[in-house]
């Protein structure tokens, strides 16, 4: 018998990729400073029924692929059984082939559970069986589960009504994985949103402090950041089609949130006016809490409004949006540097034809105050596989310097997601690997592995400076 699909040097090409990978980078712990895991569950430290709960539930890249085959919705978001999920998510698995879904799929089974046969219709019940007794087991917990893969740290994102009860909950605990969060406000900039007033209701219920104009929520917002810090979050987050820029002054912004208070319309340019001077207050608080910025730019939402009627947002309808960035994204940086109120920040584009421009856009204002302090982030949602992967990678060798990257993150819901740390870590060699080969890059294992181990881990746990 051959050797299995996923071995040791799965995605490595020649033997420096190889050296690369398993001296330098394979042993490293994780620090995953974005993900949408749930809090609640690593601090009660849940124990998973079966792999179905822990892999399908909430997984919409899985959704996505089950659709395109034809599965019906019952066995994706309705009433099936989880036996029944997985075995229609087993019979899409073959059909996934060449989709970063084949190779997370069988990373993760081989990682977490030790199987390494391929996953399809006539092994999906040993599979299940085997998967499910084993996640029963107290071994695979979901802290014991971010524990195989070496996660140091992980850093959930919540909004800033959160409780952040089960962050408290941890921090007493202090086990040896540091649980941080990123603060998104997201709900308090969308002014456009037709639930904005009774998610403002709710901002003003937990900030103990009546919202009745723009200085209120400015207020409201800053005491939750307070909170926020002084229960070790040291992050925030964004995920917008793209940055407002429509400058307005004071007087003007107050009048715009008055209005939507009052249930009236906005338009175009006042939602946009509103939008960016928020977005530049809480950028100059973070800048004073020393919090580092995250922005998600460019994905085209809830595309389907059939089914967004049916099964709400973050279900599977959302793709890659062709937004204009760059002109905005400078106007904005530069509004913050000009008043040196421009704090650690990282861009991740969602659209690939922005590779080139998120990238040079971060040397505009890397001002060597702080190493690698502009960021451009890691492929991300649609780019977060082996071709994404490598284009960012490229893009940022090309325009800027690739030995100050934080690395990668999973952004994901999934407790089984951790292995696309290795995967990055695998293409992320081999890329090197292959030109140390070619002659490209100099047969200097010592440069070569610094660097590899920097961008796997070091730069990140020096960026962040968490304290755990």
């Amino acid at each position: 018998m051959g050797k299995s699909f996923i071995h040791k040097d799965f995605l490595l090409q020649n033997s420096f990729a190889e050296e690369l990978y398993h001296n330098q980078a394979k042993d490293l712990p994780i620090i995953d400073y974005h993900c949408h895991l749930s809090p609640e569950d690593i601090a009660t430290d849940r124990t998973f029924n079966n792999i179905t709960e822990a892999w399908i539930h909430g997984d919409h890249y899985k959704w996505r692929a089950m659709r395109t085959v034809g599965i019906d919705e019952q066995y994706i978001t309705g009433k099936a059984t989880d036996e029944e999920r997985f075995m229609a998510w087993a019979k899409t698995v073959p059909q996934t082939i060449r989709n970063p879904l084949y190779h997370w799929t069988h990373l993760e089974l081989a990682r977490y559970f030790g199987e390494f046969d391929l996953l399809n219709e006539n092994n999906a019940q040993t599979i299940y069986r085997s998967t499910s007794e084993q996640l029963r087991s107290n071994h695979f917990s979901c802290r014991s589960l971010l524990s195989k893969m070496k996660v140091e740290v992980v850093c959930t994102t919540e909004d800033p009504t959160d409780s952040l009860e089960h962050h408290q909950k941890m921090a007493k605990e202090n086990p040896s994985l540091f649980m941080g969060t990123s603060f998104r406000p997201d709900k308090a900039i969308l002014i456009g949103s037709e639930d904005y007033n009774i998610y403002v209701d709710s901002l003003s219920e937990v900030s103990n402090l009546e919202i009745s104009s723009y200085n209120d929520l400015c207020e409201a917002l800053t005491k939750r950041i307070a909170y926020f810090d002084v229960n070790g979050c040291t992050l925030s987050d964004h995920g917008l089609e793209s940055i407002p820029f429509e400058l307005a002054t004071h007087t003007q912004v107050s009048t715009i949130f008055a209005k939507k208070r009052s249930g009236k319309q906005l338009d175009e340019k006042e939602i946009k006016q509103f939008e960016t001077a928020l977005l530049l207050f809480l950028s100059q608080t973070y800048s004073e809490y020393g919090w580092v910025q995250q922005f998600h730019l460019g994905p085209l939402r809830n595309n389907n409004s059939r089914m967004l009627k049916t099964l709400g947002p973050d279900t599977g309808w959302d793709s890659i949006g062709d937004f204009s960035q760059a002109k905005n994204l400078s106007s904005f940086l530069d509004a913050l540097d000009s008043k040196n109120k421009l704090t650690k920040t990282i861009l991740y584009n969602s659209n690939p034809a922005d590779n080139e421009v998120f990238a040079a856009m971060i040397g505009n204002f890397n001002d060597g105050s702080v190493k690698g302090k502009v960021q451009y982030g890691s492929g991300w949602w649609f780019l977060d596989q082996k071709d994404g992967i490598t284009q960012q990678l490229n893009a940022l060798s090309n325009v800027g310097l690739i030995s100050c990257f934080i690395g990668m993150l999973t952004d994901s819901r999934s407790f089984l997601s951790f292995p696309r740390h290795e995967y990055f870590r695998r293409v992320l060699c081999n890329l090197f690997g292959e030109e140390v080969q070619k002659g490209e890059l100099p047969n200097d294992m010592d440069l070569i592995g610094k660097t590899i181990q920097n961008i796997c881990y070091y730069n990140a746990k020096e960026y962040f400076d968490f304290k755990n």
